[in-house]
């Protein structure tokens, strides 16, 4: 191993001579031994080695100043060893001379050469030829070591001075190299450093450099220029806190201190604070010594990180109930679908179904964004062109909004597509034109702006090409304290009733998941702009297939379907859905009822599986079964919650809760061109894994 230089604490410790160690690679034992007998000599360490594979084990646990190495020797030659030890950036530095009686010739000599040699020794040996090539590396890798050995110590003396250069603050001569030191290092950080009187002048801070001026915008003089300058600017939440604890200042001796101050723009940025008590040489208190760090991003980064847990605690809440919650939206939506067909003529009696059939939707809706915006849902994204979007989106906004709200659309022609989830963006703008009315009581303008933008590498958005979508109202704006809080969960400023908290916070999630941004920036009294950054795509605008027609009619024609389904009130709905479309149905409560029906029965065209199941066997891995064994059979998945820990892009999935409709579409399009009593698998972009 490398013999490092002894730890140094004053500089009166010698250091230990360095012993320099040679490898001898030879298969013959006799020339180990003259090789060792001419090269023994004070301060040089013989290692010996009969084969390249001892070799090899010794340069892995040793360093060495050269390597004797013989040329012929059996299974490993000189040659492999020497890459061997090459390739390895440890030892690729070793200067390596090769030993041999033959192989004389230029090829071979070039060989050598080309596998790493620095030098050749050709046997017999001469030992003052040996001797003095052999001395010459060892100089070298002594005086290279000598060299590390300085560089190491002269690492270690200039810790000490840094550490003993701010015990000696009171020399002047002392406190000039640091300040020259220090401006460098000021330059580039958001680093000032002050002094202070011990008498009570409010903390009139003389700042000894001109850093404090890019940090704040104020001169150092301006800190002098008022008692109260410092004292006043800090944030009024902050002030009582931060004076308080200066008054121990001087008993303690230090102190740190964290509060917002208002710079010359106006802007409150987060200040780290740290000053201590100085003393003279007698032990007297002299002055207090400071340093102000500017920790704004920190702060941010601090806030993002605490929004983050915030989202993943929703995310973890919504995904442990969505399963269920589906399940139960299942049973309440397919039982109405199935209602509504038993009252026909009834119009009360349907006007009162459809009333409860929009009401479970909403529910399934606001759980389906739910798990969108923690990312516990797939999105089902498309390529899509916006300003084919934004019409119909904004007149669905204009008889959302009411008369006294103005909307209008900005655009321009050439916007690049974008791959999202439409239905989630529709919501997401809508969400956001909603937010602008409510703070537009007495009316307003609400201005929709669609335009390209390159962000270039350095600045403080993410860089690439985006489709920037803003939303911008003429309401009541926002204070800095709401703006730092507007995409957390359940927070909001509406009245009780008036609103959840998760709107914002939703829109949030799904530009997070679509790999976007978003940017606010809003005033009291002046307005709100929410800006949307969604990536462009560069793929072809996808156009949707329209939906299959009349799919509420029976359209089963007797055909077997397995229904696979642990809950039985979602199976009853299931089942009675599937037989009210004409499909001949049988009843599996876990997979491995459904595995052992398949195997007896061989008539099953269609299997329709839960995804979360009791037993060994999933809806997955029944899945799985039956695409290895049964090939020949379909099937439909579906879930009311899935976390994609598991990929199934070949697969079908269909989210709880749905409509009868929802399920016969599905099922329309998997028979899609088929023969009679055959079920073709969803084309690929129909295919839902989102």
């Amino acid at each position: 191993m490398r013999h490092d230089a002894p730890e140094v604490a004053s500089g009166h410790v010698s250091p230990a001579p360095i012993v320099a160690k040679v490898l001898v690679v030879d298969d013959d034992r006799r020339n180990l031994l003259a090789v060792e007998e001419i090269l023994r000599a004070t301060g040089i360490e013989i290692v010996t080695a009969d084969s390249g594979e001892a070799a090899l084990r010794h340069v892995l646990q040793d360093d060495f100043a050269v390597i004797l190495l013989d040329v012929q020797m059996p299974r490993i030659d000189g040659y492999e060893v020497a890459g061997l030890i090459r390739n390895r950036p440890r030892s690729s530095r070793v200067p390596i001379l090769f030993l041999t009686a033959y192989n004389k010739d230029d090829l071979h000599v070039f060989k050598g050469y080309s596998a790493g040699a620095v030098d050749y020794v050709f046997k017999p040996i001469e030992p003052l030829i040996l001797k003095s090539k052999v001395d010459i590396f060892v100089d070298l890798y002594r005086k290279t070591e000598e060299i590390r050995r300085q560089g190491e110590q002269e690492r270690l003396l200039l810790m000490e001075n840094l550490r003993v250069r701010s015990e000696k603050l009171r020399a002047e001569q002392a406190l000039r190299r640091r300040e020259e030191h220090q401006a460098i290092v000021l330059q580039s950080l958001p680093i000032a450093l002050y002094t202070a009187s011990l008498q009570e002048d409010h903390r009139q801070l003389h700042f000894t450099s001109e850093s404090i001026e890019r940090i704040t915008g104020f001169e150092p003089s301006a800190f002098l220029a008022s008692p109260d300058f410092w004292s006043s600017r800090i944030h009024p939440e902050d002030r009582e806190r931060v004076l308080d604890q200066l008054s121990r200042l001087a008993e303690e001796g230090a102190v740190t201190l964290e509060y917002r101050w208002r710079c010359a723009d106006g802007v409150e940025r987060f200040f780290l604070d740290q000053t201590v008590l100085m003393r003279d040489g007698e032990g007297r208190p002299r002055e207090f010594f400071g340093m102000w760090f500017d920790i704004t991003e920190r702060k941010q980064m601090e806030q993002n990180l605490l929004h983050a847990s915030k989202l993943e605690a929703v995310g973890r809440l919504t995904g442990g109930i969505a399963h269920d919650f589906n399940n139960m939206l299942s049973v309440v939506i397919g039982n109405l679908d199935l209602l509504r067909k038993t009252v026909q003529g009834n119009e009360k009696a349907i006007r009162r179904i459809g009333m409860a059939l929009e009401s479970a939707q909403h529910c399934a809706d606001l759980t389906h964004r739910l798990l969108t915006f923690s990312r516990r849902q797939s999105l089902q994204v498309s390529t899509i062109d916006v300003n084919v979007l934004m019409p119909n989106l904004l007149e669905l906004m204009r008889r959302t909004l009411g008369e006294r709200i103005n909307a209008k659309l900005q655009t321009e022609s050439g916007i690049w597509p974008i791959r999202v989830d439409r239905a989630q963006l529709e919501a997401a703008l809508l969400n956001l034109a909603v937010n602008a009315r409510d703070a537009m009581p007495d009316g307003g303008d609400l201005t929709i702006t669609v335009e390209n933008q390159v962000i270039g590498e350095g600045g403080a958005r993410p860089a690439g090409e985006f489709v920037m979508i803003a939303v911008s109202d003429t309401g009541v704006g926002m204070p800095p304290e709401v703006l730092e809080r507007v995409f957390e969960p359940f927070f909001t400023t509406k009245e009780s009733g008036k609103g959840t908290g998760l709107g914002l916070s939703m829109v949030y999630g799904f530009v997070q998941q679509c790999h976007g941004h978003v940017e606010v920036a809003s005033e009291p009294n002046a307005g709100t702009t929410i800006r949307i950054f969604l990536p462009r795509c560069r793929e072809a605008v996808e156009i949707s297939a329209e939906a299959p027609a009349d799919v509420a009619h029976p359209f089963g024609n007797s055909q077997h379907v397995l229904v696979v389904e642990d809950n039985p009130a979602v199976r009853q709905v299931a089942t009675s859905t599937l037989r009210s479309l004409g499909f001949k149905v049988t009843e599996a409560e876990t997979g491995d009822m459904a595995a052992r029906i398949l195997e007896s029965s061989r008539d099953v065209s269609l299997v329709l599986s839960d995804v979360r199941m009791p037993g060994e066997m999933s809806g997955i891995d029944l899945a799985r079964f039956i695409q290895r064994e049964m090939p020949h059979i379909q099937v439909l998945l579906t879930t009311g919650y899935f976390d994609g820990e598991e990929r199934v892009e070949d697969l079908n999935l269909l989210y709880k809760p749905y409509r009868g409709t929802d399920l016969a579409e599905k099922i329309q399009a998997l028979m899609g061109a088929a023969q009679p009593g055959t079920i073709h698998s969803l084309p690929a972009h129909r295919t839902a894994t989102g």
